[in-house]
């Protein structure tokens, strides 16, 4: 009897945090202190509130179709310029509010690997070498976004580019019963933007990354001229040899950033009046730019 107490124990247990893993989420987004609190009462109460598997499985049901309709979808656009930190602070994001970081280029290739009808579309101008239009790009959103990891929001990373974009998609999420409701913007001054891009070198399989200043590698030597030898920049993992982007130079550099102020200041114009733009300074420590990024999420 007590081997079968224990077990039924820890099953119940088991239960408990995965309500909690899915729950927590939800409540983070809305911003339920109280919800949170609750869910780490004593063993006993929580038996008692949740009652067995069963009824776990239907509060969590409960509560998350409770936020799906009732609550705004929180629908972000985050917006940086190359280097400013984008990859490092949306996958935070991500897992303190629960929803999925979606980028165009991978919306794009999954539609096309799915053969949606909209993937279809994509494929036959790619393969023309076409530009792809906007128009089927807000339908490859528009499909990702009704999928179920998305009911309570999404991060839009890389979309909108363009103001004619950014129109576009609010017409869409007005379609679908939503709206913007936070625009984040990662600011970082250009002359310190061309020292993190320009000191990159990567490791091309894995993807690991390095910085002449910030995160050499071990096998990194100088030459008389102050900057790094190309020969003695190797993965320390694998002794293989690293590489620099091709657009990780000054000359490219200007041209994006150019490219990127001349495109984002239009949007963050066209969203300013509805309240929902904040501004993040991404030149100063990793944490200071943590603790601006978690107050531009409240609401």
């Amino acid at each position: 009897r007590r081997m079968a107490s224990a077990g039924a124990s820890a099953g119940q247990r088991a239960s408990r945090e995965q309500f909690r893993a899915r729950a927590l989420p939800v409540l983070a987004t809305a911003g339920l202190a109280i919800g949170v609190s609750q869910l780490g009462r004593e063993e006993d109460k929580s038996q008692c509130l949740f009652g067995g598997t069963n009824k776990v499985e239907e509060a969590i049901k409960e509560t998350e179709d409770k936020f799906a309709n009732y609550w705004p979808r929180n629908i972000m656009i985050l917006f940086g310029p190359p280097g400013a930190g984008k990859g490092t602070h949306g996958p935070k994001i991500e897992d303190l509010l629960g929803i999925p970081q979606l980028s165009t280029g991978d919306m794009l290739r999954a539609a096309v690997a799915a053969q949606t009808d909209v993937g279809k579309k994509a494929q036959a101008v790619m393969k023309a070498g076409g530009l792809v239009s906007d128009d089927i790009v807000v339908g490859i959103i528009r499909d990702r976004i009704r999928e179920p990891d998305c009911r309570f929001g999404f991060i839009l990373d890389g979309f909108p580019r363009t103001l004619v974009q950014a129109r576009a998609l609010d017409k869409m999420l007005s379609e679908e019963g939503a709206a913007v409701t936070k625009v984040v913007e990662l600011q970082v001054p250009d002359g310190v933007l061309e020292e993190r891009i320009c000191g990159r070198w990567i490791h091309k399989k894995s993807g690991r990354s390095y910085h002449v200043k910030f995160a050499p590698p071990k096998s990194m030597k100088l030459g008389p001229d102050g900057k790094p030898v190309p020969e003695s920049m190797k993965d320390d993992a694998t002794g293989e040899p690293l590489i620099q982007r091709p657009d990780d130079t000054a000359q490219a550099l200007t041209k994006r950033l150019a490219s990127y102020h001349g495109e984002t200041v239009p949007i963050l114009d066209h969203y300013r009046p509805h309240g929902v733009v904040k501004e993040v300074n991404a030149n100063q420590s990793m944490d200071g730019v943590w603790n601006e990024v978690l107050g531009s999420l409240s609401r």
